[in-house]
């Protein structure tokens, strides 16, 4: 089967009152608890990896993965991108759509699936969704896992400026071979000093992304950033989440200091804090089987009547 007819047979599509089209994907037995991953800036669903998927659906979970607004299949906003000063200055246009938004999109996902109850994980900006889910719909969340996230402190959780020249200074990719080279530059400088990426791997996630892409992903990742910057500091509505939540970092983070992963642990109540040496921002597989331990093990024992998990 070629991995375009693969693609269209695996996604799928959910029509939501606000406009949106959302493109998911639905893994494992519809029988089993259901866990929900929300991807990062500019990653489509695909980006979470087909092994980090199967390790959660062979924990005994039914997985729900989604391409946010403006990236992969799902719908692209009609609103100008933000210019380049306003990304750098943190001020988003008037029009731009915020995280709430991004999180209505999931919910929206759920109910066209009839979920009601859901276990929840996102990464970065995913992260930053499934906190916002978790504050804002605190009857459906069972357990929340955030993964090298932050609250929208500017005080906390910035990026390096070496991380900083690098995304302002690359090029827009215009290509395939483009976007290929900028995700494995930018990869390479975050990946974290303990886990080197592998290029060949990761050139086919990009390749793959690229393909899958429904509009302009520059446009996309420019109003996704401004989605963020105009949702603000986020610290007092995570102070409301309820359910049990795992904050999850590396020590090595360039992307997202690992300052927000400690913020998001205090604010959070009762929530537990991993950090795990040498990890940066981004998920290679030497970090599967430990992480999807962590996030599984954290379901496990919520849905067992706990709030904690084992940190080993």
């Amino acid at each position: 089967m070629s991995e375009k007819k693969e693609t269209d047979e695996l996604d799928q599509f959910a029509q939501l009152a606000s406009g949106m089209t959302i493109c998911f994907r639905d893994h494992g037995a519809k029988t089993d608890p259901a866990v929900l991953l929300v991807a990062g800036l500019g990653e489509d669903q695909t980006f979470w990896g087909d092994s980090f998927v199967s390790s959660v659906v062979s924990r005994g979970y039914r997985v729900i993965t989604m391409d946010n607004r403006d990236v992969g299949r799902s719908t692209f906003a009609t609103a100008p991108p933000p210019a380049i000063w306003r990304q750098i200055l943190a001020r988003p246009r008037r029009d731009a759509y915020t995280l709430a938004d991004m999180a209505q999109d999931c919910v929206g996902v759920l109910d066209h699936l009839g979920i009601d109850r859901i276990h929840l994980a996102g990464r970065s900006m995913g992260g930053m969704i499934a906190q916002t889910i978790a504050a804002t719909e605190r009857q459906r969340v069972l357990s929340l896992t955030s993964i090298y996230s932050t609250t929208g402190s500017t005080k906390v959780g910035q990026p390096a400026k070496s991380t900083i020249r690098i995304l302002v200074l690359s090029p827009e990719a215009k290509t395939r071979t483009d976007a290929v080279r900028s995700h494995l530059r930018i990869t390479q400088h975050i990946a974290g000093t303990a886990y080197p990426i592998d290029d060949a791997a990761e050139a086919a996630i990009a390749a793959r992304g690229w393909d899958r892409s429904a509009g302009d992903p520059a446009a996309g990742v420019a109003r996704q950033i401004e989605a963020i910057q105009r949702s603000g500091d986020r610290t007092a509505q995570l102070r409301t989440i309820a359910a049990p939540a795992l904050v999850i970092n590396g020590d090595r983070d360039l992307m997202v200091a690992p300052s927000g992963g400690v913020a998001a642990a205090r604010a959070i109540p009762s929530a537990q804090h991993v950090v795990i040496p040498g990890m940066g921002h981004h998920l290679p597989e030497a970090l599967v089987d430990p992480i999807t331990r962590y996030l599984c093990g954290h379901a496990d024992r919520v849905s067992a009547g706990g709030a904690q998990v084992e940190i080993s």
